[in-house]
């Protein structure tokens, strides 16, 4: 916007005072002072306001204009609701550095100004971007990818002054502008996208404008670019766990109509960026699927380690050793069935199984996932490191979902559930039926517990909770139930804890001392609540196979 459409509004109520050579300067922006030196807080290109409350003197004009001057600013309107008329030491200062000078009426706040200024400048910057994005899109769409999402995120930081992030669902960081400084934090990144998927699962249109320590992030969602009209209909449990998000720190919700536009434009661009790297995956994808139905098969062992010998160097370039291998499980269950949980799972798997210390453009991609009917299958290499490099990499079950929970439980709402299971890692061909038999073992002992998200290891698959799974539930409910009926009614109509006491007791190995010292009580209060668990279940907790029992029962319950 030029200086010369300022004087031309009347709402402004702008008088010109000098420097008519130079109306055509462009205006950037807008900012008001009355610091005697303000240019560190100056770009150039500003038109600054002032209510010269900095001049004590005449001479102080001098200094304030030059200061102005050589920070490049658009140019100078000073008040007039101060000193009445503007001094004419101001002026001939202004006329010395060729600095345009305005008079501003005393009915005219400062505000209106600056709102009428930041509207304009605003406008024009979106419809600069527009063009720019569109450009974008077309060389992204004609070819090789230029940059990725950062560089769109860029152009919303230094056209919009917006910090932007772009987000997987399980809430990882994919991108983000320059300007936007310091990363955002990982509580930060899991909550915006708990936040959307529950807005997404609740059918709430975007964007979704959340509040998040103190800051509001408007979240627009990034649809993958192939889904067209036919596939408005399909159900939103189908992609709400795969699809990412563009998280904006701002309220979208008094932006213009163009703006919202502009954003959503910005989303279809990152959109084609996400279908490039999804086509990336597929040869990955097929070698995970080759694998897994030779071990499904019974093929021989060779036949396996060949095509391992194949698909190491693709997911670990310049590994001149043979990896170790891990298996992972996952499956995605919907209330109903009438979903394939498969493809869900799959991408699921590729999203938790990200390695974010790896370098280069595509960090996360060092894993092959398969899937078949409504359970998906990863194969992950694991370096083979030597006695002197220290114990072997392996991935933890717990560890996987510990930053994912929160988003994922949003997005599986009341009506989805995810379980997954890790095998130990094999050295050889040889050991990946055992390693996809015991990562599915593994997976049924998550399917046991509550939760949303449940995670199991091989570790636990040595212990009694193996065996937890397979016990029928109507047997599992009479076993409990007879067990520990008795003390919950009569804890609930005493408060005498009686339940809290069984497990401190248990767990202490029937320790009389240590159990006594956990609970904060003297042993014979402890003795004697002992003794009523006992009168109540008519189970004697001196002996191994009642204290096996309870212990059974309570992991059950």
């Amino acid at each position: 916007m030029r200086l010369r459409a300022l004087l031309e509004t009347d709402v402004l109520g702008l008088r010109l005072l000098g420097g008519e050579d130079e109306l055509d300067r462009t205006v950037r922006g807008v900012m008001t002072t009355d610091l005697r030196d303000p240019s560190r807080y100056l770009s150039g290109g500003e038109l600054v306001l002032t209510g010269l409350a900095w001049r004590q003197s005449a001479e102080d004009s001098e200094p304030f204009v030059r200061i102005l001057a050589s920070t490049g600013v658009a140019a100078l309107a000073a008040g007039e609701a101060e000193l009445g008329d503007i001094p004419d030491d101001l002026v001939e200062a202004c006329v010395r550095h060729r600095l345009p000078l305005f008079a501003v009426n005393e009915r005219v706040a400062f505000a209106t100004i600056t709102e009428y200024v930041v509207r304009q400048v605003s406008g024009e910057r979106a419809g600069d971007l527009a063009a720019v994005v569109d450009r974008h899109r077309r060389l992204m769409t004609s070819g090789p990818a230029g940059g990725g999402p950062d560089v769109v995120l860029d152009l919303l930081g230094t056209d919009l002054d917006l910090r932007a992030w772009v987000l997987s669902p399980a809430g990882r960081p994919i991108a983000g502008s320059r300007s936007a400084g310091e990363p955002l934090s990982t509580e930060v990144c899991t909550a915006l996208a708990a936040e959307h998927l529950a807005a997404i699962r609740t059918g709430r249109r975007g964007p979704h404008r959340v509040n998040v320590q103190g800051s509001t992030y408007s979240l627009f969602p990034i649809h993958s670019s192939g889904r067209g009209a036919a596939a408005a209909s399909r159900d939103v449990r189908e992609t709400v766990l795969s699809d990412w998000l563009l998280a904006v720190e701002a309220d979208a919700g008094d932006w213009p109509e163009e703006r919202l536009d502009l954003l959503q434009g910005v989303t279809q661009l990152i959109s084609v960026e996400r279908d490039r790297r999804d086509a990336a995956r597929t040869v990955r994808r097929r070698l995970a699927q080759e694998v897994l139905e030779l071990v499904q098969t019974g093929a021989a062992p060779a036949e396996i380690a060949a095509r391992l010998r194949v698909a190491a160097p693709v997911l670990l370039p310049g590994l001149g050793a043979a990896p170790h291998w891990q298996v992972v499980v996952a499956r995605v269950e919907w209330d109903g069935g009438d979903i394939e949980g498969g493809p869900v799972a799959q991408s699921l798997l590729e999203e938790i199984l990200v390695d974010p210390t790896a370098s280069g453009p595509e960090p996360s991609d060092r894993i092959a996932v398969a899937h078949t009917g409504d359970e998906a299958i990863a194969l992950v290499p694991l370096p083979a490191v030597t006695p002197d490099d220290g114990p072997e990499p392996n991935l933890i079950a717990d560890s996987l979902l510990a930053t994912v929970r929160e988003p994922l439980a949003a997005g599986l709402s009341d009506d989805g559930r995810l379980t997954l299971g890790v095998s130990a890692s094999v050295h050889s061909a040889d050991g990946l039926r055992g390693a996809l038999e015991e990562a599915r073992h593994a997976r049924r002992v998550a399917a046991a517990r509550p939760g949303r998200v449940c995670a199991a290891g091989h570790q636990e698959l040595a212990s009694h909770v193996l065996l937890l799974p397979f016990v029928p539930d109507d047997v599992r409910r009479a076993f409990t139930a007879r067990l520990l009926d008795p003390l919950r009614d009569y804890d609930r109509r005493h408060r005498a804890e009686l339940i809290p006491t069984l497990e401190a007791f248990l767990d202490c190995d029937g320790s009389w001392t240590r159990c006594a010292s956990r609970l904060h009580l003297h042993v014979n209060t402890l003795r004697y609540r002992v003794g009523r668990i006992e009168q109540l279940t008519g189970r004697d907790l001196s002996r191994l196979e009642d204290k096996l029992d309870f212990f059974l029962a309570l992991r059950m319950s």
